[in-house]
């Protein structure tokens, strides 16, 4: 009964807000403009990232935290290309993706007070990045990654060198 019961105000709280925000697009103008717009569609995908975080916390469901992240991610991607008309970035910036679900791992831990969950989200966007640098100096990313990327493996291997010395037995 206490599922429904947080169901019911997950959804009561996620239309009391979509309603405000259609009212208040009604009484000022300029915010119609701005989110229908042709540089504001992806915020639509980020908001719909947001609905799964309000769901997740509302519902007592600390699981969503990572699908909305993931998907906010994205759309936050898609609004910086669609904003630069930089489309072809979309080569390597989806390695991004595995650093949006570390972000909701990392979430996810600290909901959930579990340390091993929060380091293992935290490996995940270390690696994210790393591929991002990778992939991004290889297919225009631009000249300072394409110089500097080594440095990131040389990072980590110093990392799990330090971390296998020092690791109790």
């Amino acid at each position: 009964m206490e599922q429904r019961r947080s169901s019911g105000l997950a959804w009561g709280v996620i239309l009391i807000l979509v309603g405000l925000l259609f009212l208040a697009m009604q009484f000022v103008p300029g915010w119609a403009d701005f989110f229908f717009n042709s540089y504001s569609w992806p915020l639509i995908i980020v908001g719909v990232g947001g609905v799964f975080l309000l769901i997740g916390l509302l519902t007592s469901a600390p699981g969503l935290v990572v699908p909305a992240c993931i998907i906010g991610g994205i759309g936050g991607l898609l609004y910086w290309q669609n904003l630069t008309g930089n489309w072809e970035s979309w080569a390597y910036a989806w390695t991004l993706i595995p650093g949006f679900s570390g972000v909701g791992t990392v979430l996810l831990g600290l909901l959930t007070r579990n340390g091993r969950t929060i380091q293992g989200g935290l490996w995940t966007i270390f690696g994210s990045l790393i591929a991002f640098a990778i992939f991004g100096s290889f297919l225009g990313a631009g000249s300072v990654l394409s110089q500097y990327w080594p440095v990131l493996l040389i990072l980590l291997g110093l990392w799990l060198l330090v971390q296998a010395l020092f690791r109790k037995r």
